[in-house]
């Protein structure tokens, strides 16, 4: 492709609000261009990189087993109302109402297919014998991402590889979910792009286990708590620590707690500036409205430990029903550290978990936000290891601005047992050896799940086995964000010139630069050896625009193509051209006459 046949609009300047280097510049190399807050188009250059990527995926998924097909992006909301994800997805869903006729019908723009695909198997997978199978597209993805940012990285509208498992045994979902973790380690790498695959929530697809692939990178939103120590990796949400509990003894005679006034002080840093106390010596306690699954509520699994006041649930709970009201739980922790919500939830074995409403929280405590404590809170109450460490705590006094110091937990509060109820942090030990934990940055690009029957439950997709009797079809689910991967390479991959582009995804592979295009000489054997890299299947950009060779060579910098040739000048009159890697401070001159050759061992070395 020659440089002025395409479109291929680059800035000098470092657009003011864009916020990472890959926002920067895939803007400045005039990759993508911004339509409104989360919709981009990609232009020519960034499309072929897209493009690339989607080729690499293609390849390795229908290497691990899976099929191709295209499913609708538009899809009935009936479907997500059967799954429950209407409610799951909330905001995030996007909802269009269509009229046809005298009816108004509901419809979601698909932000992924576990409904149209598990549909789909209902009707076509009827026996074991059609099992198992993987299905995959390439597809448009809509999500009403609340704050749309760092361009392609968070956006409204994003292109995803998503494939699902179907198999009639844990055997074939393991087989088919070890096959994709496989197929996924061949992409990235394929990509150039490094990766972390780390231990991961479900979220609101469901599911049983998971992992996330991450791209270490200093902007990322996510965070990587990992152990140099052994191969131990996780995302924040999923992440144990190597904490054990230490149930402290009672201590006799202790001294009662002294209430303190704390006005208008309802945060820890408020109370820790007004009492000058480090925020390590406070117990946070947060009030969790909790529902549990029906089945678990009947056969009495997964309740709340008994380590505190019980109350049965009542009505007045918010969001309550008949069968299975939800019920207030306090959660404490050390007051420096984070409440971590999936632990907490998959602890209590709850359906679901959510910051308790003013009213519920006045109910157990007495006192507004802000003043809960575990002396005689009116619920059940669950502990983290690290508040059993404390010897003399600050908490809630359960009375408006007012909180108590000289807490003794397992003193002046009943203290049974503890759990990892916190996020990890950087320091606390290894669940899995002698080492430490660290942090880092990461961009999810993957994630696969083993859902097993949530979906074909739902949606009553069922196999008839040997026996002629029926089962729910086991599924697993693997999603890849293409645009995603095409920012995280460059947000990983640049200086401070430009992109620097692995030689895979690269749009192009070899910048051809003819230094004068007004010169004959020039131009003639520029366009030879245009000519027959094309003919070898080489990918080319020709930079035939008639500028001075120095905004050329900035440009060439920033589009940041492999391999760049020079053609032109001093060189030329030598008999030579010089010939340059990315990545590389200085040229190598090579005969003309060897020009195309050495380009051709540059592109096929690995």
């Amino acid at each position: 492709m020659r440089w002025s046949q395409t479109f291929i609009p680059t800035m000098k300047e470092v657009p003011s609000d864009a916020e990472v280097p890959s926002h920067q510049l895939m803007l400045r190399a005039g990759l993508i261009r911004q339509l409104m807050a989360g919709a981009y188009t990609f232009m020519p250059l960034g499309y072929r990189v897209v493009r690339k990527v989607s080729q690499i995926v293609r390849e390795e998924m229908d290497r691990a087993g899976g099929v191709e097909l295209f499913m609708p992006a538009l899809q009935p909301m009936e479907l997500f109302e059967r799954t429950g994800r209407k409610e799951a997805f909330g905001n995030v869903l996007f909802n269009v109402e269509a009229k046809r006729g005298d009816r108004n019908l509901q419809f979601a723009l698909g932000p992924t297919h576990e409904e149209v695909i598990t549909d789909l198997i209902s009707r076509e997978i009827k026996s074991y014998k059609q099992l198992p199978v993987t299905l995959y597209q390439i597809q448009t993805k809509f999500r009403n991402e609340e704050r749309p940012r760092f361009g392609v990285l968070r956006t409204s509208e994003f292109l995803m590889k998503d494939a699902y498992s179907f198999g009639a045994s844990m055997e074939q979902l393991n087989e088919a979910y070890d096959a994709m973790y496989n197929a996924y380690c061949r992409i990235f790498e394929r990509c150039g792009l490094e990766y972390i695959p780390v231990e991961a929530e479900s979220g609101p697809i469901g599911g049983d286990a998971s992992h996330e692939f991450m791209a270490p990178a200093d902007n990322g939103e996510d965070f990587v708590v990992r152990c140099s120590g052994c191969d131990y990796a996780a995302n924040q949400e999923r992440a144990d620590t190597g904490r054990s509990s230490s149930i402290p003894a009672r201590v006799e005679d202790a001294a009662d707690p002294q209430k303190v006034d704390t006005p208008n002080a309802g945060t820890i840093e408020d109370v820790s500036k007004m009492l000058s106390a480090d925020p390590s010596t406070f117990i946070k306690t947060l009030i969790y409205s909790v529902s549990k699954n029906s089945a678990d509520a009947s056969n009495g699994e997964h309740q709340p430990p008994k380590v505190g006041y019980s109350v049965s649930s009542d009505s007045s709970d918010a969001g309550s029903d008949e069968n299975n009201p939800p019920k207030a739980v306090a959660v404490l922790v050390r007051g420096d550290h984070e409440v971590n919500e999936g632990k907490v939830r998959r602890m209590l074995g709850a359906a679901s978990l959510e910051l308790a409403d003013e009213a519920t929280i006045e109910r157990v405590t007495g006192a507004p936000t802000g003043f809960a404590g575990p002396v005689g809170i009116q619920c059940d109450y669950v502990a983290d290891h690290d508040v059993a460490l404390i010897t003399s705590a600050i908490t809630g006094a359960n009375e408006k601005d007012a909180h108590l110091t000289g807490v003794i937990p397992g003193t002046h509060f009943e203290l049974t047992e503890t759990h990892d109820l916190r996020n990890a942090v950087a320091d606390d030990p290894c669940p899995r050896c002698d080492g430490t934990l660290e942090t880092v940055h990461g961009i999810e690009v993957g994630h696969v799940f083993k859902l097993g029957t949530k979906y074909s439950e739902s949606l009553d997709a069922r196999f008839l086995d040997r026996e002629e009797k029926k089962h729910p079809i086991i599924m697993g689910c693997y999603g890849i964000g293409v645009s995603r991967v095409v920012a995280a390479i460059v947000e990983t991959c640049h200086d401070d010139g430009g992109i620097i582009w692995p030689k895979s995804v690269a749009p192009y592979t070899v910048e051809l630069i003819p230094l004068n295009i007004k010169d004959e000489e020039t131009m003639t054997t520029a366009n030879r050896i245009y000519d027959e890299l094309s003919a070898g299947g080489i990918d080319v950009l020709m930079d035939d625009r008639d500028h001075r060779p120095g905004f050329k060579f900035k440009d060439a910098d920033l589009i940041g193509l492999p391999i760049r040739v020079i053609i032109g000048g001093k060189g030329l009159k030598e008999g030579n051209s010089e010939i340059k890697l990315r990545t590389d401070s200085e040229a190598t001159k090579v005969p003309i006459g060897e020009t195309c050759e050495y380009v051709r061992r540059l592109v096929s070395a690995d």
